[in-house]
């Protein structure tokens, strides 16, 4: 069973910076689809970014241009660079995996636990 732990996760002011990891206990290469979501409290959980395995990607509206996802399959990580944070941002963040990239996008087969991630304003 292939297991996926977040880190990175912070307080940080309004403004700032954070990059998240997600290691995967085994290759990602079997992954075509990988992605982060978030849930803030009271809010149902939302696709932040993903990436395929060709390095397609998408990212939501609310984080274009300010959010970068990226995976290094050499050291089975995925990552978000998330610069010029604002207190919207506040959120739990997981880290989430498909074989399938359409998958990713819908209902992941692979959950991290998450990671905490605070903007204080």
């Amino acid at each position: 069973q292939v297991q996926l732990v977040e880190s990175g996760g912070g307080l940080v002011q309004a403004g700032g910076s954070l990059r998240l990891s997600c290691a995967s206990s085994g290759s990602i290469f079997s992954f075509n689809g990988m992605g982060w979501y978030r849930q803030a409290p009271g809010k149902e959980r939302e696709l932040v970014a993903a990436i395929s395995l060709g390095g397609r990607q998408y990212c939501a509206d609310s984080v274009k241009g300010r959010f970068t996802i990226s995976r290094d399959n050499a050291k089975n990580t995925l990552y978000l660079q998330m610069n010029s944070l604002k207190p919207e941002d506040t959120a739990m963040y997981y880290c989430a995996a498909s074989r399938v990239y359409n998958k990713v996008v819908a209902t992941p087969d692979y959950w991290g636990q998450g990671t905490q991630v605070t903007v204080s304003s």
